[in-house]
Parts: C-alpha cells; sequence; structure tokens
C-alpha cells in the first residue's frame, strides 16, 4: 500500500518532496504535504500560511487548518490521529492518506453522497417569505440573528493552550493581555455588526412604518369624509409612536442581555485561567519541596560517608603506626646481643617502604592460596563431572547388558521367538530405568519395604498404567 501512495504522490500528483515508504511517515510528520495535496484538488484555500517547518508551532498550524477539509471529505481525523502523525507512529500517515486517496477518486470521480455533496457545498443564506403576522416575523429574525451573535461569540474565544513548564510568569501576562485584547477586537467587531444589522432592520421597518403611514393618511382622510373627529386620528397616531418605542426598548433589552452575558463569560473564563495558574503553581511549589527534601537526604548520606571515610583513614594511620612500632621492636630484639645497638629514630620514608614490602609479601601469599584453591575447586569438579557421566555410562551399560542377557536367556530356553507384549515390558522397563530382573519377592510384604520392594513396586505399576493405556486405545499388531 506505501508503495501504490508513493507511486500516486510522486508520478500522478507531483509534490514538493519526494516520498519513499522508508521516509513515509517523517515526510508527513509537519502536516504540509497533505496540505499540498489537497491543494491540487482545490481543496485547501489557505495553504500559502502552511509552514515546512518541523517545530511543534508550525506542526500545530498545520494540523489545524487541514482538519475542517478533512472532516469535509469524510476523513476519520482527531487529536489522537495528529499525535500518532506528529510522533511519526509507524502506520498512522499510511492510513490517513490511503483514507485521503479513496476520498479524493471518489470526488474525481463524482460519486460523492448527498450528504458528503450537501456538507462541502457553501451554506447559503434563506429569506423568510409570507409571513402572516409582523409580530412572528420580529421574533423569528431576533431569534436567529441572537443565535448567530452568540455562535459567533463562542467561534471567537480563544481556547488558551497549556503553557510550558519552563515558562515564565512575564510571558504568560503578556500572552494573556494579547488574548484579552484579540477577543475584546472580536467582540466589538461582532457587536458592530450585529448594531449594522440592527440598523438596517430599522430602517426597513422605518420604510414599512411610512407606507404604513401613507395608506394610513388616506384612510384617515377617507374616514375624515365620514368622521370629522380628530381625537380618533390623534389615538392611532399615539399607538404607532408607542409601539416604534416599544421595539426599540426590546432592542436595547436584548443588547444589555447579551452584553450581561458577554461580561459573565469572560468573568468565568478569567476565573478558570486563574483557578488553572494556582493548580500549576501549586504543583510546582510541591515539586520543589519534594527536591529539597531529596537534596538534604542526599546532603546527609553524603557527610555520613565523609566521616567514615575520616575514621577509617584514622584506623588505617594507626595500624600503619603499630605495625612499624612492631617492626622496630623486632629489630630491636635482634640487635640485642651488639654492644653499641643502633639507635632508633622514626623515618616516614622508612615506614611506608617497610609497610609496602611487607603488602607484596602478603598480597602474594594470599594470590598462592587463591591460586591452590582454584585449582582444587578445578580438579574436584572434573572428578565429579567424570563421577557423574561414568555413572550414568555404567547404568546404561547394566540395563543394555540385563536387556541383552534375558533375550538369550528367552530364546535359549524357549527356543522360539519373543512375544511382542513381553518384548514390550521389557522396552519400557528399559526406558524408564527400571532393572528388568526381579529385585525381591512381592509375595510377603512386611510394615517397612525395603528399596528393592519398592523397585518392583513401581515395576509393577508401571506396566499396570502401560496395559490400561493400551487397553483404552488397541493397536493393530501383525
Amino acid at each position: 500500500m506505501s508503495e501504490i501512495l508513493c507511486q500516486w504522490l510522486n508520478q500522478e500528483l507531483k509534490v514538493s518532496q519526494t516520498v519513499s515508504p522508508k521516509s513515509f511517515a517523517k515526510a508527513f510528520s509537519n502536516g504540509y504535504l497533505i496540505g499540498e495535496v489537497l491543494h491540487k484538488f482545490a481543496l485547501q484555500d489557505d495553504f500559502a500560511e502552511f509552514s515546512e517547518s518541523r517545530i511543534s508551532s508550525a506542526k500545530l498550524n498545520n494540523f489545524s487548518r487541514l482538519e475542517p477539509t478533512l472532516h469535509l471529505l469524510g476523513v476519520q481525523f482527531d487529536q489522537n490521529v495528529a499525535h500518532s502523525i506528529i510522533t511519526e507512529k509507524p502506520g498512522a500517515a499510511t492510513k490517513l492518506l490511503y483514507q485521503l486517496y479513496i476520498a479524493l477518486q471518489r470526488k474525481k470521480k463524482g460519486v460523492l453522497t448527498g450528504v458528503e455533496t450537501q456538507t462541502m457545498q457553501p451554506l447559503t443564506n434563506t429569506k423568510v417569505q409570507n409571513v402572516k403576522s409582523e409580530t412572528f416575523r420580529d421574533q423569528r429574525l431576533s431569534r436567529r440573528r441572537q443565535n448567530e451573535i452568540m455562535a459567533k461569540i463562542q467561534a471567537a474565544i480563544i481556547q488558551i493552550p497549556k503553557p510550558a513548564s519552563n515558562r515564565i510568569l512575564k510571558a504568560l501576562d503578556t500572552q494573556k493581555m494579547l488574548k484579552k485584547k484579540k477577543e475584546a477586537e472580536d467582540v466589538a467587531n461582532e457587536i458592530k455588526k450585529f448594531e449594522a444589522l440592527i440598523k438596517k432592520d430599522l430602517q426597513a421597518k422605518e420604510s414599512a412604518s411610512k407606507t404604513s403611514l401613507d395608506t394610513t393618511d388616506q384612510t384617515t382622510t377617507d374616514l375624515l369624509n365620514t368622521y370629522s373627529d380628530d381625537d380618533y386620528i390623534k389615538k392611532i397616531q399615539k399607538r404607532l409612536e408607542e409601539d416604534a418605542f416599544a421595539r426599540e426598548q426590546r432592542e436595547k433589552r436584548r443588547r444589555r442581555l447579551l452584553m450581561d452575558q458577554l461580561i459573565a463569560h469572560e468573568a468565568q473564563e478569567e476565573a478558570y485561567r486563574e483557578e488553572q495558574l494556582i493548580n500549576r503553581l501549586m504543583r510546582q511549589s510541591q515539586q520543589e519541596r519534594r527536591i529539597a527534601v531529596q537534596l538534604m537526604h542526599v546532603r546527609h548520606e553524603k557527610e555520613v560517608l565523609r566521616q567514615n571515610r575520616i575514621f577509617r583513614e584514622k584506623q588505617y594511620e594507626e595500624r600503619r603506626l603499630k605495625d612499624f612500632q612492631d617492626a622496630l621492636d623486632r629489630e630491636a630484639v635482634n640487635n640485642i646481643s651488639l654492644k653499641n645497638p643502633p639507635k632508633v629514630t622514626f623515618d616516614p620514608s622508612y615506614q611506608v617502604k617497610a609497610l609496602a614490602r611487607q603488602a607484596k609479601i602478603d598480597f602474594e601469599e594470599h594470590a598462592l592460596r587463591v591460586k591452590e584453591i582454584h585449582e582444587q575447586i578445578a580438579v574436584e569438579r572434573v572428578q565429579a563431572h567424570y563421577k557423574k557421566h561414568y555413572s550414568i555410562c555404567a547404568e546404561i551399560l547394566d540395563q543394555i547388558l540385563d536387556l541383552s542377557t534375558k533375550v538369550a536367556d528367552y530364546r535359549m530356553l524357549t527356543n522360539n521367538l519373543i512375544p511382542y507384549k513381553l518384548m514390550h515390558d521389557w522396552k519400557e522397563l528399559f526406558f524408564n530405568g527400571k532393572p528388568i530382573y526381579e529385585q525381591a519377592s512381592l509375595k510377603h510384604l512386611p510394615a517397612k519395604l525395603s528399596a528393592e520392594q519398592l523397585t518392583e513396586l513401581e515395576k509393577r505399576d508401571l506396566l499396570d498404567n502401560n496395559d490400561y493405556e493400551e487397553y483404552k486405545v488397541p493397536t493393530d499388531v501383525e
């Protein structure tokens, strides 16, 4: 499958990098070549914003731009798939490219399903026609606009990525300020768009109200012909003004409600960020305390080792002085018969030489003793090995002699061929290492059995078990 995909990429699409089965996972780990493939099929309009770099931010940018296009094509793609491709997991990039290849071939042949063609076509704005009641139309339009504004506000919210452990607080604060400014700008733009839509709606309603006023003027002139009452006209004008004022108040209340919801959402996000920051700082402080405890423990162990070393050096120094004094005493005893015994003086260099000479003699004696022990162990091992093999060979040879003598005795006595059952029993005893000749009698068994009687019982049990197995599974014997 990898060779087919490489041939498709290199020969048919002619991508910018040559892809081979060995470098398949590495070539597609940053998502650039996937965007190039979609761009060649006119499905990735923002390919100019893709990056060939292999840093984590560039990979995140590329795969975030690829996700909606892959979902429109019906290719299975999520955070786990992206992580597998980025970490160059074997088979992840091949599986995604194979699914993309199938989807693009279906698009090329024009066999997309109705749902897929509907999702890939741009959405069109439909107008509501033939509305019987003006109040119902206002409610419908206001509800739809409110849903659109809330959807845009939700889309404008920037998810704060988890910062790295080595990022300093100053960088976090600056990043938060930039994101807050961007969120505020996006919200302000959405509010401006919403106000523009409201103004357009009000202008349309004013034009409709003007036409209705013209019609009302005509009706009032007709009514004046029949009714000459000015109070009725004033009531109609007052009612129209109250309706316009009520509409303006409704729009203001709606805008105030949207602003309150936006402020509450921002406060909730800010509280969530502060909670995350506090948790991160608490985890960091716990790790610092744990490291401090480990460091103190290591320092304590180091101090104990140093004190032990000092104490051992003192013991060595005392032992050297004692050995040197003993050597001097021995020389004094040897020279006591002289008239003028030499004066004993303390010479450090002589002490060191004497200790080195004595250490050399001790080392040579120890080496000789170790060598002798090693040779003795080697000889004992060879003897044990020889005895083991000798006993095994002797036992096998004794069994072979027993079997051969048993066969010879039977042929000499009967002058006939040995029956299959008898020969089979002898073979079983031979294979299991049991003696063929009878070692002891089993007619009168005492309370405490001897070794020979135990051997005979084992032989009998073995033959009985073989007979039972042959009885269960009979075989044809010629």
